[in-house]
């Protein structure tokens, strides 16, 4: 089986990233977006496991030590990170995250 394809989509805020991301889901039905985890609490409207996957600090925590991220950040106090299973198996699967 083809694997998928991880695309990166960054950018200063305001410059139409959610745009672009949107239009690709809506257009392709192979790619597949992945949710951050964070350690910030939920913002008014905001759903787990739809904007974010809101952790613990001491999950996140548990998440690096066993290399459950792609990548993370500490930004003003706060956890960022991408989740490593989610995309690694889409990739597998033929999906492009």
């Amino acid at each position: 089986m083809k694997k998928g394809k991880l695309l990166i989509i960054s950018g200063f805020s305001g410059v139409g990233k959610g745009t672009v991301v949107k239009y690709i889901l809506d257009n392709y039905s192979d790619y597949k977006i992945s949710i951050s985890a964070t350690t910030r609490s939920p913002r008014e409207g905001e759903v787990d496991g739809t904007h974010y996957h809101f952790l613990t600090t001491e999950k996140f925590e548990d998440m690096i030590k066993n290399n459950q991220l792609l990548e993370y950040a500490n930004y003003v106090g706060n956890y960022y990170g991408t989740p490593r299973d989610f995309v690694e198996k889409n990739i597998n699967e033929g999906n492009n995250v």
